[in-house]
């Protein structure tokens, strides 16, 4: 990812000026650039989606389920666009309008060369200080996946799950990422 270097610091007025489908996101008032996603990402992403809807569907859920790009306000220095994220559907109504404002329940996140150090470090302390409930990372490389649960303020690595072991939500009970699907 590169950093535009013009300006020190950037607003969410800033980003809000950006053309629509910019490859940007705001991190800590630092306006970070990447590539598109690689194949490999994309269809993970894509699988993931899948996964996701199946299980709101079968349940009869009405939460707000979204993949990238879709923009996740945090506040003035932090647009996020998470791969993968879900809203209850008691909070939907409070927080989805012309963009989300406010902390997803589940994110999900799938490394790639150009973004890990921003998912992995930047982007999770963010998710963890405003309150999303459910941090997943999916690595392609390792063929795994982690789960984070927010417990008291701060994330714990609730489960850590191998391509042929299922990976458990705890916010949704009974929806399983089986990994074998998502890495072939």
């Amino acid at each position: 990812m590169l950093t535009a270097e013009k300006k020190k610091k950037y607003t969410d007025a800033d980003y809000m000026m950006l053309e629509e489908g910019a490859p940007f996101q705001l991190i800590n008032y630092d306006l970070i650039m990447s590539p598109s996603p690689n194949p490999d990402h994309q269809t993970i992403s894509f699988r993931l989606g899948q996964i996701l809807g199946n299980y709101l569907d079968s349940i009869n859920n009405n939460g707000y389920a979204a993949s990238a790009p879709c923009d996740v306000k945090f506040d003035d220095g932090n647009v996020l666009q998470p791969d993968l994220l879900y809203i209850s559907e008691e909070r939907k109504a409070d927080i989805v309008k012309e963009r989300i404002i406010g902390a997803p329940d589940l994110v999900v996140e799938i490394l790639s060369p150009s973004n890990a150090y921003y998912d992995l470090r930047q982007k999770k302390d963010i998710y963890e200080k405003y309150g999303v409930k459910e941090y997943i990372i999916i690595d392609p490389v390792q063929m795994n996946a982690d789960l984070y649960a927010l417990k008291d303020g701060a994330y714990y690595l609730h489960q850590k799950a191998q391509k042929n072991e299922l990976l458990n939500s705890l916010i949704l009970p009974g929806l399983s990422f089986d990994l074998n699907r998502l890495f072939r």
